[in-house]
């Protein structure tokens, strides 16, 4: 078995009476690009600072390229790289020097070839003051931040938030470019289409405990596959969702009932059959139904507005109304690695 990057075992996190995290079990093995789905509430956040030990568990075991989150931050920080996704950065710093600060506060190596190749892929003007920078070019920078290192690990919470829709094949080039070197990946996201394009491996968690795991191809395998066809009425076959019209037939079948159906078929010479396996959409909507459609079209009303966002904003307000230059001065997780390291050395 391939070594594990990440496993938590029981995780709990409460906030007071409120219980953000509830015996949830997260593993991520070795060089994969694993997807971290939910919407937001789920969980997905809070897990992500526990494993970067920004927050302390309250209760069961978490390992993370084989140390603890609490007690190891500061060595799993230099190993991994992080991008939120609401990135700050110090107002008075160029776009350039706070790629610098973050990847040497980060203790990362940044080959100056590969810091300017992002520059040029993401299309960033690194002169510019990052109080005059739109919340897309601030993710750009932290992306480009991530990016330029060669970190072991990238924990990615929601990284294309606010990016132009131009730059996502950009970062989606960037993800493969780390993977196929071996690195290891987790990507928090509520964009179903991103995830099944890039992840391997994905986890579905609701309510602070994760509902589904595995790849892909066997989380398809857990559920109905939709099968068409012409010929015969079905007549005494475990089927869900039959349509009939004239010759032509749509089915459900659930994966144990497989082989049986398509025998069937095969026996009444059933012609034009063909199937069709969930979609990573249809799998999480099984899951939170209307909720999760609600958080979809809020992502994609925000996806059509970021390229307005991207190109619109010069030193005014950015598109959510706050000012670019009153974001507090910190760096996307350069101030949680002041903390880790602040709280390890007192």
């Amino acid at each position: 078995m391939a070594d594990r990057v990440i496993e938590t075992s029981g995780l709990d996190k409460r906030f007071g009476r409120v219980q953000a995290l509830d015996g949830l079990d997260l593993v991520v093995e070795q060089g994969a690009v694993h997807g971290f789905l939910g919407p937001n509430g789920a969980g997905k956040s809070t897990t992500i600072r526990v494993l970067l030990g920004m927050l302390r568990a309250s209760g069961g075991e978490a390992r993370v390229l084989g140390m603890d989150p609490w007690r190891d931050a500061v060595a799993i920080h230099r190993r991994a790289a992080y991008v939120p996704g609401d990135v700050t950065l110090w107002p008075g710093l160029t776009g350039g020097e706070a790629i610098d600060t973050i990847t040497r506060l980060r203790g990362h190596r940044a080959p100056a070839s590969d810091r300017a190749r992002l520059i040029e892929a993401f299309d960033l003007d690194p002169r510019r003051r990052s109080k005059t920078y739109s919340k897309g070019n601030r993710q750009k920078i932290a992306l480009i931040a991530a990016f330029a290192s060669e970190a072991d690990l990238y924990i990615l919470d929601e990284p294309t938030s606010g990016l132009d829709p131009l730059m996502e094949s950009v970062f989606q080039a960037e993800i493969r470019r780390v993977a196929d070197r071996g690195a290891t990946v987790l990507l928090s996201s509520h964009i179903l289409s991103e995830v099944e394009r890039l992840c391997s491996t994905v986890s579905i968690i609701r309510d602070g405990r994760i509902v589904e795991a595995g790849t892909l191809e066997q989380l398809r395998h857990l559920h109905h596959t939709v099968v068409a066809y012409r010929g015969p009425a079905p007549e005494g076959l475990p089927l869900a969702d039959v349509s009939v019209d004239g010759e032509h037939v749509r089915a459900s079948v659930a994966a144990e009932h497989m082989p049986e159906v398509l025998r069937w078929l095969g026996d009444r010479g059933a012609q034009a059959v063909t199937l069709t396996p969930p979609s990573l959409e249809e799998l999480f909507l099984r899951h939170y139904g209307d909720e999760a459609r609600v958080d979809s079209a809020r992502a994609e009303r925000a996806k059509g507005q970021r390229h307005a966002d991207e190109t619109g904003l010069a030193d005014g307000p950015d598109a959510d109304g706050s000012e670019a230059a009153d974001a507090p001065a910190v760096a996307p997780s350069s101030a949680d690695v002041d903390d880790v390291h602040g709280r390890h050395a007192r």
